[in-house]
């Protein structure tokens, strides 16, 4: 545990947040989002989404405040709901972290190969040579300090900022309100009807919700923040500021090209847009903003899935050695467990036909199952101390966080929730074999119900993958 003075202060938490979060997807929005919507649609969109995650940052914030003596966002179910489902949701979280960096290291190669042509498909294996060596030495500077690495962490938010505001202004200047208008709502002939446009918000909201995995990061950290109340803050700021800057980023070029121009533009959008405004240059300076910004990414995703593991060895659900830390107080096995985890699935890549669409969808279908445990405690906990002031709110909160992840799970692709089931597999291994060592037995009767289950459906899997019906 840090002392004091060397606890991370809210900026950096803040900073944490806002950079875990802003990655790759922001780059790629304009495109994504022009396919799925016409400019109407989309800020319908933005206006459900954004309701949607900022209930699930208030549920964290609350939690924070009220739980303090949880650490880890697991926390919340072992509390709520039992060991297992603690399990499940830190196994989950681990999981998309280390997921979310293979995604990264692919945008990552793609990206350089606007400068050096023999980079532009990212899951070449001269990329992913390069790409691992990059992720064993971002995990080299995470085992020597934390601490260190969140401040060198809030110099890159700053750094990969400059770009994307720069977009934002130059669009802002730019925007042309009769393009923007024209088409709306799309080509609609007639009464314009909800079952018009609904298509469009669900395809929408698939796209945006990628973006925003990460704004957890001052919940993973807080137990080395000055105060639980700095992270909660951290949280709720974080979050407000990414819905502000993806909103614009992805709304305002519909006022610069129509929506046909943005669906043909080439990925990452933003880098052609910004160089169709402004000229060349202007393409070389979004594309090393996303170089700066998938780092940036990439650092802190080199963190909390660590911290994560590191944390959940603490609590018991699984074995202990993952919890040792060195003298930099950094969980070296737990680094070096979940970099082979990245380095594996790198090499995976090398055989998949969409490398970063596969390793994204993923990420998202296993972050969602943690975020609604969240959101399920906070209904939990808000229901029990319901006389308290403030907790009736608190309980309709908790409502809303966990109705829109069940939508969130449902739209990010069935599918990818069930290929997770085979990362968890080992993992209940894991955990069965910690329970035994810690209290005499394996599993209790629900547990074993519930891993079967998982099981099943990680073999039947298995099964479709190698049968063709389920495609890398």
């Amino acid at each position: 545990m840090a002392s004091q003075s060397h606890k991370i202060n809210g900026v950096s938490l803040t900073a944490l947040v806002i950079t875990t979060a802003i990655g790759s997807g922001i780059f790629a929005l304009s495109s994504d989002l022009a396919i799925a919507a016409a400019p109407g649609a989309a800020l319908i969109s933005w206006a459900i989404v954004g309701f949607g995650i900022l209930m699930l940052a208030a549920c964290l914030n609350n939690l924070l405040n009220k739980r303090s003596d949880l650490e880890g966002i697991f926390a919340y179910g072992k509390a709520g709901f039992g060991p297992f489902v603690g399990f499940i949701s830190g196994w989950g979280y681990w999981m998309s972290a280390w997921l979310g960096n293979v995604a990264f290291a692919t945008v990552f190669m793609s990206t350089l190969g606007y400068f050096f042509p023999i980079f532009q498909r990212g899951n070449s294996p001269l990329s992913i040579l390069v790409a691992s060596v990059i992720a064993w030495l971002l995990t080299l500077l995470v085992n020597h300090g934390v601490e260190s690495a969140t401040l060198m962490n809030t110099i890159i938010t700053v750094c990969k900022l400059i770009p994307i505001f720069t977009f934002i202004v130059v669009a802002i200047v730019l925007f042309n309100g009769h393009i923007f208008t024209t088409q709306f709502w799309g080509n609609f002939r007639g009464t314009l009807t909800l079952g018009a446009i609904a298509p469009q918000i669900k395809s929408s909201l698939m796209i945006m919700m990628f973006v925003f995995v990460g704004i957890e990061g001052a919940t993973i950290m807080a137990s080395r923040a000055k105060s639980r109340k700095i992270a909660g803050r951290a949280t709720l700021i974080g979050v407000s500021c990414l819905l502000f800057i993806y909103a614009l980023a992805s709304i305002l070029p519909y006022g610069y090209l129509s929506r046909a121009e943005l669906v043909q533009m080439k990925q990452p959008a933003m880098v052609f847009i910004f160089e169709k405004m402004v000229g060349q240059w202007g393409g070389s300076f979004i594309s090393i903003g996303i170089l700066v910004s998938i780092l940036g990414a990439w650092l802190s995703w080199t963190m909390l899935p660590a911290e994560t593991l590191g944390m959940m060895a603490e609590q018991g659900l699984i074995p202990k050695g993952f919890a040792k830390k060195n003298k930099h107080g950094a969980p070296t096995l737990a680094l070096i467990t979940t970099a082979s985890m990245v380095q594996v699935f790198m090499i995976v890549l090398v055989f998949a036909e969409r490398a970063y669409e596969f390793a994204y969808s993923l990420c998202t279908a296993s972050i969602v199952v943690c975020y609604a445990i969240v959101a399920a405690y906070q209904i939990k906990y808000s229901w029990q101390n319901r006389g308290q002031k403030g907790n009736r709110l608190q309980l309709l909160i908790g409502v809303a966080a966990l109705m829109f992840q069940l939508v969130v799970i449902t739209l990010s692709g069935l599918q990818y929730l069930f290929i997770c089931l085979v990362v968890y597999v080992p993992g209940i291994i894991l955990y069965a074999l910690t329970l035994k060592q810690n209290t005499g037995q394996y599993l209790n009767r629900l547990e074993w119900s519930a891993s079967v289950l998982i099981v099943s459906g990680a073999v039947i899997t298995v099964a479709l993958m190698i049968m063709g019906r389920i495609n890398l």
